[in-house]
């Protein structure tokens, strides 16, 4: 049996603050708001993720109320979601996502992110796609004020 699980997530740009994406520190004058490290990249896959094993959303694991994941490395918690996937009888199979934004060129990062995406869902990096996209100066992610984010995934059932 195979499933899918999309994600999507949009998070405030500022500045004072890291941009953080596929656990990959991107140089630029702005970083991402959240009360993680606001890694979107990560938490679009989380997502995607816990959908396709019908195991909730990010919030409900998560929650933002709870101190003990402010500026919690989002890295962790997928590798978290990673143990809850198999744990309910799944393996991951391959990972296909987007980031959408005006600003900074995402280009020369996308292997670093991965190769972290890659080592964290336990697939070899070739199952795993990230691809950056501007928003042709549209909307909060063209204006420079915001970066989204977009998963699918798709996971099988392990052999019991």
């Amino acid at each position: 049996m195979i499933r899918i699980g999309i994600g999507y997530d949009l998070h405030r740009l500022a500045k004072g603050r890291p941009l953080i994406l596929g656990g990959v520190d991107i140089p630029h004058t702005k970083g991402l708001i959240g009360h993680s490290d606001a890694d979107g990249l990560a938490h679009a896959i989380i997502d995607a993720l816990l959908g396709a094993a019908a195991l909730g959303n990010i919030g409900q694991h998560f929650p933002d109320s709870e101190d003990q994941f402010k500026d919690a490395d989002s890295l962790l918690l997928l590798k978290d979601v990673v143990g809850m996937v198999r744990h309910a009888g799944y393996a991951v199979v391959n990972v296909d996502a987007n980031i959408i934004a005006q600003e900074p060129r995402f280009g020369p990062y996308i292997d670093a992110m991965r190769n972290n995406l890659a080592a964290c869902l336990g697939v070899a990096r070739d199952r795993v796609s990230v691809k950056a996209k501007s928003n042709e100066r549209m909307g909060p992610e063209g204006r420079g004020q915001a970066v989204r984010t977009e998963a699918v995934v798709l996971i099988e059932r392990l052999d019991d």
